[in-house]
């Protein structure tokens, strides 16, 4: 998936001769809380955080203080070299950036202007979204042999019960090198035909696991 399905193209921005005070009402009232920065043309030039508001403004500041801080410019507190982002970038890359730079969100940027902004909240919900979590469903977990064919086998078992599948992710197996984990959601609130096919396909159900199963 590109950056671009997932971003927020409708953007609340600022101008860098706006006041704290400015900032501060957009990410109350929008519940925001990042704006970008930009020129007359739209291009980025900044970004505030409510974080660097509550740096420049800390609660323990008398009202006085306050109150001379709200009429401070913008450009004086936003960040400058910002982090930024292209529609046609990976999502997956995309999120990787996000924790290696430990960032809350990403300005999307074409040609030097502003065209969109993807906060971590909105790849968490994507994530939730691509796993079915968020959806009436069963989950299984299955530790498989990492060989061709397996794959198969186990979307087999699922059509033969006509189980649909709502995700499946694979993923290496860190006890043991030679497995590969199957997580999958089939829509179904009662999979036991299913799981009982996969165990007697010699599949290892690692969830649901109970005795009695």
């Amino acid at each position: 998936m590109l950056v671009e399905n997932l971003m927020i193209r409708k953007v609340h921005t600022l101008k860098p001769t706006q006041t704290l005070f400015d900032a501060e009402e957009l990410m109350r009232t929008k519940r925001i809380r990042h704006v970008p920065i930009v020129d007359a043309e739209q291009r980025l030039v900044g970004l505030i955080t409510e974080q660097d508001l509550k740096r420049a403004m800390p609660s323990s500041l008398v009202t006085a203080e306050r109150n001379s801080l709200n009429n401070r410019c913008i450009e004086e507190f936003m960040v400058r070299d910002v982090i930024i982002g292209h529609p046609l970038d990976f999502i997956e890359e995309t999120a990787l950036l996000f924790f290696e730079e430990r960032i809350g969100c990403l300005p999307i940027v074409s040609n030097g202007y502003l065209v969109g902004i993807l906060t971590n909240t909105d790849i968490l919900l994507n994530y939730i979204e691509l796993t079915g979590a968020h959806k009436p469903s069963s989950q299984i977990e299955l530790r498989v042999d990492d060989q061709v064919g397996v794959l198969s086998r186990v979307t087999t078992i699922c059509a033969d019960h006509r189980a649909s599948i709502i995700s499946l992710l694979v993923y290496p197996d860190l006890k043991q090198s030679s497995k590969k984990i199957i997580s999958l959601r089939v829509k179904s609130i009662s999979p036991q035909a299913v799981i009982e096919d996969l165990r007697k396909e010699g599949f290892e159900l690692l969830w649901p696991n109970f005795p009695s199963m």
